[in-house]
């Protein structure tokens, strides 16, 4: 397994984002007395993300992440694996399942947690590290698992029909 130069580049921005970030973040966690993620301004902020110049983002990253889900669903199908969620859960060779969804979508949430950094400070003016780490994987993870799944599990029946 290597690790290509897109991975690395999108690590080493998303470090330097979350570098920069920390001191208005740890600022305003001592202003509002606790941490950002797990106060009442980060739900009454998520109206502000969808509306805000970053929201073309809450379609593209999951959309593209439909399709790199659909393609590795039909692979696993080809491959004759099980559907994706089933076999991370209960199948015996889920270790491979789980690390070649890992290495598709690594720079895909890479770029979800760092566009969702830098979208912070362009909306609320400061960026906090946690909720940029919570959010960007939200926008990825789910709909990537559901189109893998899903595309193995029509794959198979269609082959079957």
């Amino acid at each position: 397994m290597t690790i290509r130069r897109v991975t690395v580049i999108l690590a080493c921005l998303m470090l330097i984002v979350f570098t920069l970030s920390a001191p208005g973040a740890l600022r305003d966690a001592f202003d509002r007395g606790g941490i950002y993620l797990f106060s009442r301004a980060f739900l009454e902020d998520i109206p502000k993300r969808l509306t805000g110049p970053g929201r073309f983002r809450f379609i593209l990253q999951p959309l593209m992440a439909i399709l790199l889900g659909i393609r590795s669903g039909l692979a696993d199908a080809r491959a004759g694996r099980p559907p994706y969620l089933y076999g991370v859960l209960f199948h015996r060779d889920r270790g491979e399942l789980v690390r070649t969804g890992f290495w598709v979508v690594v720079d895909l949430l890479l770029m979800g947690i760092l566009l969702d950094a830098v979208f912070q400070w362009i909306i609320l003016g400061v960026s906090h590290p946690g909720a940029a780490l919570v959010v960007g994987p939200v926008l990825i993870v789910g709909p990537y698992s559901l189109a893998r799944a899903l595309s193995n599990r029509a794959a198979r029946l269609r082959g079957r029909g």
